[in-house]
């Protein structure tokens, strides 16, 4: 299949195009929408839009997604994130966050993020893919080892709804868990907070 090209300049004097900027841009801030404000950062990444615009989405992103994530937890909810596109969306951008964290060093805020979505994701393959993100972040591995050394990037599927989330390793999840199960062991006793919260 040919992608094809995307004329940049043309677009920035598209009308059509510049509306639907518009209107997904007060769509997002009206309904607090983190899945219509990944439309709006797609599209603001595509016309190159500067970079303040861009954090300034992204900002948005986080700070919906981390608002949403609290409520979710208060009222002891799930993320649906096969079913619900707005579900997927607030899920991917708390794991985003969480990797930015873990690229910037800072593991134990990465892992802490990493088990609530663990927490709060209602898919089995995805719960388990965090918990080893979780184990492997508090183990200490570095995130650009954690890239190089555990992802199986071969494997990702653009056309999975899930392709934004790490869920594919190099070894079999089980076979990694059982690896770091000192980290496994710690990680459970630190979700028990949250379970007991339920």
């Amino acid at each position: 299949m040919q992608i094809p090209e995307i004329h940049v300049d043309e677009l920035k004097q598209d009308k059509e195009f510049l509306d639907n900027i518009k209107r997904l841009e007060q769509e997002s801030r009206e309904l607090h929408s983190v899945e219509k404000a990944y439309k709006l950062l797609d599209a603001k990444l595509i016309i190159e839009a500067n970079e303040d615009e861009i954090d300034e989405v992204f900002g948005f992103i986080v700070n919906t997604a981390l608002d949403k994530l609290a409520t979710t937890l208060s009222e002891n909810k799930s993320f649906d994130v096969v079913g619900d596109e707005e579900d997927r969306a607030v899920a991917r951008a708390i794991y985003e966050y969480g990797m930015q964290r873990y690229s910037e060093n800072d593991k134990k805020g990465a892992k802490e993020l990493f088990l609530v979505l663990y927490h709060t994701i209602d898919y089995d393959e995805l719960k388990d893919a965090m918990m080893v993100h979780a184990c492997l972040a508090s183990g200490g591995v570095e995130f650009d080892r954690f890239i190089d050394e555990f992802v199986d990037v071969d494997s990702v599927d653009l056309y999975d709804v899930l392709a934004f989330f790490v869920m594919k390793f190099t070894k079999p999840t089980s076979t990694l868990l059982q690896e770091y199960n000192d980290e496994l062991l710690k990680c459970k006793e630190e979700l028990k907070v949250l379970q007991e919260s339920k």
